[in-house]
């Protein structure tokens, strides 16, 4: 630091910029826009592109305020953390409040683990800016390089770690547990099957079963090991995917069923859109949800096998 404490030396000034821009790249490359629109664009996204760059500002003001023994400052990081926590408690309230504005509801469980993301993904960014941040004072410290490699080396370690981060926490799909395939619809009397199992008796009117046979689509999903039966038929997580379908494709009328004897899930719709490769596509990319994923041995491709001794 200079000798002046008003002002802030040019090495602090390049280690503070650095390491929150780099934080806030970190904090972009995890917003993604796909066809479930979320966060909404451009002011949802506004909104987190801001949030992710004051946790990089954060992160990144560390260092130069422990180089000062301004540990008072430090105390900011708490506030920061409690901030994070309120914003993962609005995004809940606001999903929360469109509940009843949708197709089909996403349900308590995937809109959980939607905020839990977006709080995770600050914290995200505020330890690639400091880990960017560190790295640079370390350079700074003990090694004679220019200005342009201590940039050059605090990006690529903050970057890296990132890497590492999104990695740790990037969540799997349906399409990682289970298979699609288009079911064959029928009608018998008035009972709706799909490829033989029974999905409804609501099909009395004539008008109701020409509209299934001529405009319905239908998918059954399939467990590829006999345990993944335990995620997919949690009730949240078929909610989560009955949502993702009746969003991309619309809604004019939906069933969803299990079958008790191989776990199979069936959906049954009549959509806006007919197209069985955007449902299929739809379904595999739903992700799992953090409260089917907390017995790890559930995704053990090996579970349930007996090991001789």
């Amino acid at each position: 630091m200079s000798n002046n404490n008003d002002i802030i030396s040019p090495e602090m000034l390049v280690l503070i910029i650095t390491a929150t821009v780099i934080g806030t790249i970190a904090r972009l490359l995890t917003i993604k826009l796909d066809y479930r629109q979320y966060p909404n664009y451009p002011n949802g996204y506004l909104i987190h592109v801001v949030t992710g760059g004051l946790a990089s500002a954060l992160g990144a003001i560390v260092i130069p305020t422990l180089m000062a023994k301004d540990f008072a400052a430090v105390t900011f990081l708490a506030l920061a953390i409690q901030h994070f926590r309120d914003v993962r408690k609005t995004e809940r309230e606001s999903l929360l409040d469109l509940e009843g504005d949708e197709f089909a509801r996403r349900g308590d469980a995937y809109i959980d683990g939607i905020a839990k993301i977006f709080e995770a993904r600050n914290y995200i960014a505020m330890l690639v800016s400091f880990t960017t941040a560190l790295t640079i004072q370390l350079l700074q410290e003990f090694l004679d390089v220019s200005r342009w490699v201590e940039i050059f080396v605090g990006a690529a370690v903050g970057l890296s770690l990132f890497y590492l981060l999104k990695r740790f926490t990037e969540r799997q799909k349906i399409g990682d547990i289970a298979s699609v395939t288009e079911g064959l619809m029928e009608i018998k009397g008035s009972d709706l099957y799909v490829d033989g199992m029974f999905v409804s008796h609501l099909m009395g009117r004539e008008e109701a079963k020409q509209w299934f046979l001529e405009d319905g689509l239908a998918a059954v999903i399939h467990p590829n090991h006999e345990h993944y039966q335990i995620p997919l038929l949690n009730s949240g997580q078929r909610q989560a995917i009955l949502f993702e379908t009746t969003r991309r494709l619309g809604q004019r009328k939906l069933y969803s069923v299990q079958n008790p004897a191989d776990g199979k899930i069936i959906i049954a719709l009549v959509p806006i859109i007919k197209n069985f490769q955007l449902l299929k596509e739809t379904i595999l990319l739903t992700p799992l949800l953090e409260t089917v994923k907390k017995n790890p041995e559930l995704f053990n491709k090996h579970q349930g096998t007996v090991k001789s001794n």
